[in-house]
C-alpha cells in the first residue's frame, strides 16, 4: 500500500479504478459526483485529503465536455481541501484530435484543455497514447504519455500466427505506432495506407505502401471512432491479397454506426483497451477488450516512489 495516497474515480472509469486499487492493495477513495437538473456539477470528496497525494482517474469520453468539467471541479475541491498533490490519470485525453489549426480560424482545443487542467490545479497528468505526442508540449507540468502498444503486441504474440504478419498503419501519421508494434512481433513487417480525410469522421483510402499479399494484416490505430475510414482500409487490404485482417486500437470511442460496421465487416476482431468503458451497446462478438489497469497501477507506484516510468514498457515483453 502506498503511504498518504488516495485514488479517486469520477464517473467514467469506476471499474478500471477498482482494478487499479486491487493491484495496489488499496480501496478507492470515497467521492460524490452530483449532476443537478440544470446540468451543473458538484464534486465532493467524502474523506479528508489534507496533505494527501491524490490520483484522480477519469477518461474524457462521451459526453466529453461533461467529463472535463467533473475533473476541473474535482481539482478545485482537492486544492481547497489542502491536498498535497493531485495527479490526473486520464487514460483517454478528449479533444486530442484538435491539436493544430488545419484550416483558418480553427481552435487548438487540445491546448485549451491543457491550460484548464493546469489552472484548476493539476500537478501532473498521466495519459495513454495521445493522438499526437506533441500535445505533451502544451503542458507546463509533468505529463507521462504511456502506450498500450506493448500490451497489444503481447496479445498478438500469444496467438502464435503461423503465417507472415504485416502491421498496417491506417494513415501516414500512425507509421511510428505501426513500427513500434511490429518491433514487438517477431519477423513482422509494416505497411501504410495512403488515406485522404475529406472532413471529420470521413476518410478515403487511396493507395497502399508495402506488401500484404498472403500475409495476416494487423491494422493498428490510437482511436476507432465511427470506424468508417477503418473499413475502407480493410477492403483495400483484402483486395491486395491479405489472408486475414485483425484490428487493434487503444481507445474504442465507437460512435454512431461503428458497431454495425464492425459486425458486418470481414475483420476477424477489433482489440480495444478499457481506457474507455465498453458499454453493452458498444460491444459485439468481434470486439475484444484488454485492460490497462495493471499498467496504470505500476505508473502510480513509479510516480509515488520516484522511479522511472520507462520500465513500464518492459512489463509486456514476455
Amino acid at each position: 500500500m502506498l503511504k498518504d495516497t488516495i485514488i479517486f474515480s469520477l464517473t467514467s472509469n469506476i471499474e478500471l479504478t477498482k482494478e487499479i486499487c486491487n493491484h495496489l492493495g488499496m480501496e478507492p477513495g470515497k467521492i460524490t459526483v452530483h449532476h443537478f437538473a440544470d446540468g451543473e456539477i458538484l464534486v465532493e470528496p467524502d474523506e479528508s485529503v489534507r496533505g494527501k497525494n491524490i490520483y484522480l482517474v477519469q477518461s474524457t469520453c462521451a459526453p466529453v465536455s461533461e467529463k472535463y468539467m467533473e475533473i476541473l471541479i474535482a481539482l478545485d475541491a482537492f486544492k481547497r481541501a489542502s491536498a498535497n498533490s493531485v495527479t490526473v490519470l486520464m487514460p483517454y485525453y478528449g479533444y486530442a484530435r484538435q491539436d493544430r489549426k488545419a484550416r483558418a480560424r480553427q481552435p487548438i482545443t487540445a491546448k485549451l484543455m491543457a491550460d484548464l487542467l493546469q489552472k484548476a490545479g493539476a500537478d501532473r497528468v498521466v495519459t495513454i497514447d495521445l493522438h499526437a505526442s506533441q500535445i505533451q508540449g502544451f503542458f507546463d507540468i509533468p505529463i507521462d504519455d504511456l502506450t498500450a502498444v506493448a500490451m497489444i503486441g503481447q496479445y498478438y504474440r500469444n496467438k502464435n500466427f503461423q503465417d507472415e504478419v504485416v502491421v498496417v498503419s491506417p494513415d501516414h501519421g500512425g507509421a511510428t505506432r505501426a513500427r513500434r508494434l511490429s518491433d514487438t512481433i517477431p519477423n513482422s513487417t509494416i505497411a501504410i495506407i495512403d488515406k485522404r480525410r475529406t472532413k471529420p469522421n470521413v476518410a478515403e483510402a487511396m493507395n497502399l505502401i508495402g506488401d500484404v499479399n498472403g500475409k495476416i494484416a494487423i491494422v493498428v490505430d490510437d482511436i476507432v471512432d465511427t470506424a468508417g475510414s477503418l473499413m475502407g482500409g480493410i477492403d483495400m487490404l483484402l483486395a491486395k491479397g491479405a489472408k486475414e485482417v485483425y484490428c487493434a486500437c487503444t481507445h474504442g470511442v465507437l460512435s454512431g454506426p461503428a458497431i454495425e460496421r464492425i459486425t458486418n465487416s470481414p475483420i476477424k476482431e477489433l482489440v480495444v483497451t478499457n481506457t474507455i468503458p465498453l458499454e453493452k451497446e458498444k460491444s459485439c462478438e468481434k470486439v475484444k477488450q484488454i485492460s490497462v489497469g495493471y499498467m496504470l497501477a505500476k505508473a502510480i507506484e513509479a510516480v509515488q516512489n520516484h522511479t522511472p516510468i520507462s520500465i513500464l514498457f518492459e512489463l509486456f515483453a514476455d
